[in-house]
């Protein structure tokens, strides 16, 4: 008896260190999935270093390589050497198979989705993570043609896993592949609504799937559901880094440019300090016209990352500062390094416009023309292509103006004490309107009119409804002579003036018409004449509209 009572304590004892061996393995996995989803790529990449180094395990190797498609700009070459690690130690390893598919497939290889569908088949429903990894490959790279089938990979992952315990990213990646079909169709949000719904119950981090219900009712434009969710989410866990970025995006959307560069801040503060991450961040500030917290952050990983992104977005921060030979440089090494898929018709496009700040700068009249026929032809792809990523018609605007406007230019135009006194504060508190306020005036009475249109142009970020700022940016661009510009913002405040606000601007908005009106004299008279009219019927006293109105209808 006493040896079976050994016995069975030895056989006890094995099977808890097995569980318990297997328990500790699901945590440590369960960590480094989280850190991805918080778009902590070092720290998940970490994990599944230390992983392999206590198991080197043919699963072990494809976590590790899976981190690599899953971030931010995906690392093909990093995750290609550790699924043929992983098939090195197991040769029928199915998740280092669909590993190689799915690079083949973020390639835009697309033979890899065949290849995906027979490894499932091959696995015949046996394993959970196959099917879910088959549908994580597609919901990554196969796009809304590819959809239907991460469903229903992702439903049979369900159904395989629920005796276990579904994992809540199986519910909310078949959120995220609904979300794929590119529809409008309220069945569609509804089902991914749903499968977010049922990831909520069981997810250990509540943000996660409440960022996610966030950015699902942003899509749908249902945008007050979607800040509540995203303050759901902070609320959650404060910590939680793409809910701030979620944020940053409803905050962009309403032009509350200062609260959006706060939002980033935050992002960047709870997301960690891998290089990927980092590029991602510059990227967002460049995106909130933020250029030099943009600059900051690829400056300081530019020569930590691989990836040619950086090139293009070092192009952009080059072009934004009127320094077209180095742009078009960077721009040339981003199209030769990247793979041909990553090259888009706003690429082209941004090469238009430093074509046109060439074209503007060049002295000889033969290559001024072939610059500028470039620039129409390069533009013309990335309008023909519905591409929002600039303005294109206003930023040929500003080269024939004579350029963008940066601090560098602001800098150096006239200044005084008061002026760098203002200027300090406001970059102590970007959304201090008061001294916003004060440091334009300040730039205008030092006839600094670049300095004046760029901080109306801060201030109208900060308060896009307030219609004073528009007028004043108009102002500004006359003075400095860039009357197209000026037509613009003039323009604007016109729109922005609401119907109860119109007795308090009525005078002010008498100067607008008439100076629409005098710019556009002679190359749309119909709207000289009716904005000339207008004018007058505001102000009966101002006698330069009178003037003109009286010109324009002899």
């Amino acid at each position: 008896m006493k040896d079976i009572m050994n016995l069975t304590k030895k056989i006890a004892l094995g099977v808890a260190v097995g569980f318990f061996s297997k328990f500790a393995f699901a945590q440590t996995l369960q960590d480094g999935i989280a850190s991805a989803d918080s778009h902590k790529y070092a720290n998940a990449k970490q994990v599944f270093n230390q992983m392999i180094t206590k198991s080197p395990t043919a699963e072990n190797y494809f976590y590790l390589g899976n981190s690599y498609l899953t971030q931010f700009e995906p690392n093909f070459e990093l995750a290609l050497e550790n699924f043929n690690k992983g098939l090195a130690t197991d040769k029928k390893s199915n998740l280092n198979k669909i590993g190689l598919a799915t690079v083949k497939l973020g390639k835009g290889d697309a033979s890899a989705i065949a290849e995906i569908q027979n490894i499932v088949k091959d696995a015949k429903d046996k394993d959970a993570e196959v099917l879910y990894r088959a549908a994580e490959a597609l919901t990554l790279f196969g796009g809304a043609s590819n959809a239907d089938l991460a469903i229903d990979f992702l439903n049979r992952a369900v159904e395989k896993s629920q005796k276990g315990g579904t994992p809540a990213y199986y519910y909310y990646t078949l959120g995220d592949a609904y979300r794929l079909k590119l529809t409008n169709s309220p069945q569609v949000a509804g089902s991914a609504m749903t499968a977010y719904d049922k990831a909520l119950p069981v997810a250990k981090n509540k943000a996660s799937v409440y960022t996610r219900m966030g950015t699902l009712w942003m899509q749908a434009q249902q945008w007050q559901r979607a800040k509540e969710n995203i303050d759901r989410a902070i609320a959650a866990d404060p910590s939680y880094a793409p809910a701030y970025k979620a944020k940053a995006g409803y905050d962009i959307k309403y032009q509350q440019n200062a609260l959006a560069t706060q939002d980033l801040l935050n992002y960047a503060k709870y997301a960690d300090e891998d290089p990927d991450t980092q590029l991602e961040i510059s990227k967002l500030f460049f995106t909130n016209e933020d250029y030099a917290n943009s600059k900051t952050y690829l400056d300081k990983v530019f020569d930590k990352v691989n990836d040619p992104i950086k090139y293009k977005l070092r192009a952009y921060l080059l072009y934004s500062d009127g320094k077209y030979d180095e742009a078009k440089t960077s721009m040339n090494e981003f199209i030769s390094k990247a793979e041909k898929s990553r090259v888009q018709p706003a690429d082209q496009g941004l090469l238009g416009l430093i074509s046109a700040g060439l074209a503007h700068k060049e002295t000889d009249a033969a290559k001024k023309s072939a610059l500028t026929t470039e620039a129409q032809q390069k533009i013309a792809i990335a309008k023909a292509a519905k591409d929002e990523t600039m303005n294109w018609d206003a930023e040929l605007l500003k080269i024939k103006g004579g350029g963008g406007i940066s601090q560098s230019v602001v800098d150096a135009g006239p200044t005084n004490p008061q002026i760098e006194e203002l200027k300090k504060k406001v970059n102590a508190n970007p959304q201090d309107t008061d001294a916003l306020f004060k440091l334009a005036n300040a730039y205008q009475e030092a006839k600094n009119w670049n300095g004046a249109v760029l901080s109306w142009q801060k201030m109208s970020g900060l308060l896009p409804d307030w219609a004073p700022a528009y007028y004043s940016q108009g102002y500004s661009y006359q003075q400095a002579g860039n009357n197209e510009l000026a037509k613009m913002a003039y323009e604007k405040f016109i729109a922005t003036v609401k119907p109860a606000d119109l007795e308090a601007n009525k005078e002010t908005l008498s100067y607008a018409y008439f100076a629409v009106a005098y710019l556009v004299k002679d190359s749309d008279v119909a709207k000289a004449k009716d904005y000339a009219a207008k004018s007058v019927q505001l102000n009966p006293t101002y006698q330069d509209a009178v003037n003109l109105n009286k010109a324009l209808n002899k």
